[in-house]
């Protein structure tokens, strides 16, 4: 099957923003005098959107609703002054957006960051690549319900199993499965090898070209 577009996740597949979001939460942990984390920790807090970061940075004994819910609110408005300070793509990937682009692949971006700042990102940093570009408006909504990911393909007028999925993450593959869409899983990210395969990737990549294979 020819498949005819591609839907990126953003935060360790396009684009390496680890460091801006830690040192984002970790001013608001600053602030309340809580013990802040290195960046090989926020490794493993990010992929289900920066409201569940929040609650797993948070002290469990601080950990309640009212709490993460001004926390998010803090880490929000540090995180848009700096959301593109450190934040770079990495090695390859403009390479590869050109050639998918001179191909008249179809590309979009769907990420659990917060839509606002998902736009903001994608269009400050990959101007004129993806459309449409997708980020979390409720929690019900994010990946990995897949229900975004079809609307993606519905409004290519493409059928699921004509699209590729790709990401770094259990989350990003368990979405790809349960949309019916290809499911790519890629290294240069925050998530092994082993954690990609067994919630499904179908292919992996070492760096970003290794993708044109599939086409």
């Amino acid at each position: 099957m020819k498949f005819k577009g591609i839907i990126f996740d953003l935060d360790g597949t396009l684009v390496n923003s680890l460091e801006d979001i830690a040192d984002a939460m970790n001013i608001v942990l600053e602030g309340l005098h809580y013990p802040t984390h290195d960046y090989d920790t926020y490794q493993y807090f990010i992929g289900s959107g920066l409201r569940n970061l929040v609650s797993k940075a948070l002290p469990a004994a601080t950990n309640e609703d009212t709490q993460i819910d001004q926390c998010y609110d803090l880490m929000i408005s540090a995180y848009r002054t700096i959301c593109t300070r450190k934040t770079k793509p990495y090695d390859g990937i403009f390479e590869l957006l050109d050639e998918l682009k001179s191909k008249n692949i179809k590309m979009s971006v769907f990420s659990n960051k917060a839509d606002e700042l998902t736009k903001e990102i994608t269009e400050v940093i990959f101007p004129n690549y993806f459309n449409p570009i997708l980020g979390l408006t409720t929690e019900p909504l994010k990946k990995p319900n897949p229900e975004k990911a079809v609307n993606i393909s519905d409004s290519w007028g493409c059928k699921p199993e004509e699209i590729i999925f790709v990401g770094d993450s259990d989350i990003d593959m368990q979405t790809a499965t349960n949309a019916k869409m290809f499911a790519v899983g890629v290294l240069w990210g925050y998530r092994p090898e082993e954690e990609l395969i067994s919630n499904g990737a179908k292919m992996i990549l070492k760096t970003p070209l290794d993708l044109m294979s599939i086409l």
